[in-house]
């Protein structure tokens, strides 16, 4: 038998309305809204109604998106649970789904990982001033050549590779001179470069301040070991520890995403089950790039849980 594995998406994911058919079948999924209001009711009074009903713009903002992608897809998850899905034998989170994980394998209360992901969307956004910073993505050049063209631009200021996704795609995040120097540079060695939509430069030195601001908060914030192992985007590796899960969250911020580099850790342990929970099917699709030859599942809408439950 082969292992399972459910991974959370992260920013980017979002849309108006996600879970919003779970919220009105589960009790278990409304539940998750509500105390996610009741967590957010001094900073984000309206979270719930932004998710389910807009608008866009306020969704897209990094202090509405990461709670609201946490919430819609832990949402999405307690339906999981109620229809009697098995546990998993290890999680993930791209970035902010990282949280997720944490929360699914109980390792942080709901109203604590509510709190702490608007805290992380608002560290984040005063860490670098609006348009200053950029994030592009990179396709069809290995992340070795991603690596050397970011170095090649860094005259031009602070250019990182941000997100490992997979093997044939790699973020690149910084000053938005720099990230657009080292795209023209991707771009002469064959790659495509696909701007972001993005208001802050994650995963960057840039956010160094911003990570130390959020790392008191982090400190105050009961951790719990966990029995479920939790794969972190800093490592790579599995972490059931809560000064270890503590101190990769804090360094996620300002570190890349290994991504493809925690699907082949994962695919190395025996998972040969995926199942993306939440909004949308990113990760899905960058787990098929990297493994091919796992079975990947994603859970999005009511109709997906019987479908994917007798599929695993």
């Amino acid at each position: 038998m082969g292992k399972l594995a459910y991974v959370f998406p992260g920013q980017g994911s979002q849309y108006v309305g996600m879970a919003y058919d779970f919220y009105r079948e589960f009790h278990q999924s409304a539940d998750v809204f509500h105390e996610a209001e009741h967590s957010l009711r001094m900073s984000l009074p309206d979270i719930v109604d932004v998710v389910l009903k807009g608008p866009e713009e306020q969704l897209n903002r990094t202090i509405y998106t990461q709670p609201g992608i946490l919430v819609a897809s832990y949402a999405i998850y307690r339906a999981m649970e109620a229809v009697g899905f098995p546990k998993p034998d290890f999680v993930a989170g791209h970035s902010l789904g990282e949280y997720t994980a944490l929360l699914v394998a109980g390792g942080i209360e709901l109203f604590e990982a509510v709190r702490l992901t608007y805290l992380r969307g608002k560290y984040m956004q005063e860490a670098v001033p609006e348009g200053k910073g950029a994030m592009s993505a990179v396709l069809k050049i290995p992340p070795s050549e991603v690596e050397e063209v970011c170095k090649e631009a860094q005259s031009y200021g602070v250019v990182e590779p941000a997100n490992y996704n997979s093997p044939q795609q790699t973020v690149i995040s910084g000053e938005k001179q720099a990230v657009e120097k080292a795209g023209e540079l991707a771009k002469e060695r064959g790659a495509r470069v696909i701007p972001l939509k993005v208001s802050v430069p994650s995963h960057c030195s840039l956010m160094k301040d911003a990570a130390d601001a959020f790392r008191l908060k982090l400190a105050q914030t009961p951790i719990k070991n966990i029995n479920t192992p939790l794969v972190q985007n800093f490592t790579a590796k599995e972490h059931t520890m809560a000064h270890e899960i503590r101190e990769n969250l804090y360094r996620q911020i300002f570190s890349p995403v290994r991504w493809f580099q925690s699907v082949e850790y994962m695919v190395s342990q025996g998972v040969d089950t995926f199942v993306e929970v939440g909004p949308k099917n990113v990760l899905s699709k960058l787990i098929q790039q990297t493994a091919p030859n796992v079975r990947v599942f994603n859970v999005e809408k009511v109709e997906d849980l019987e479908k994917v439950k007798n599929a695993i």
